[in-house]
């Protein structure tokens, strides 16, 4: 991981020590902080439903941040807990658009080459230190 790079992006994205957690071997960025950096960033994102059934959805993100583009997918599996699916959440589809929406932001703005990511993306990545 390159601690400068990422040092750059944290400050050109404004965000706080509250934004960021370690977990195992990954750095996690915050629902709050996914967003401050799509705003800071400007990034524009539409959704396209794949697959949305009571246990199991898919959304792709398609996301601009000037001229460059990225598609991306977020899914979501109703489990009793994370190992029987990956969210033991009722909002299936929420939880499909935010993984979306986190992968997409993170990939435009370079955090996702440096090995960061979403706090959405696993029920595992939860912050346990709050």
């Amino acid at each position: 991981m390159n601690k400068e790079k990422l040092t750059e992006l944290y400050k050109e994205y404004k965000l706080e020590k509250e934004d960021v957690f370690k977990h195992q071997h990954y750095l996690i960025i915050t629902r709050s902080g996914i967003e401050k950096i799509q705003a800071v960033a400007k990034i524009q994102i539409t959704y396209e439903v794949v697959r949305c059934e009571p246990n199991f959805a898919v959304f792709k993100a398609i996301a601009h941040k000037g001229s460059a583009t990225i598609e991306t997918f977020g899914s979501a599996l109703k489990g009793a807990n994370y190992k029987d699916g990956s969210t033991n959440s009722w909002y299936v589809p929420e939880m499909a658009e935010k993984r979306a929406m986190s992968r997409a932001v993170l990939k435009l703005t370079g955090f996702y080459e440096l090995g960061v990511f979403g706090e959405d993306e696993s029920e595992s990545f939860k912050n346990n230190n709050k």
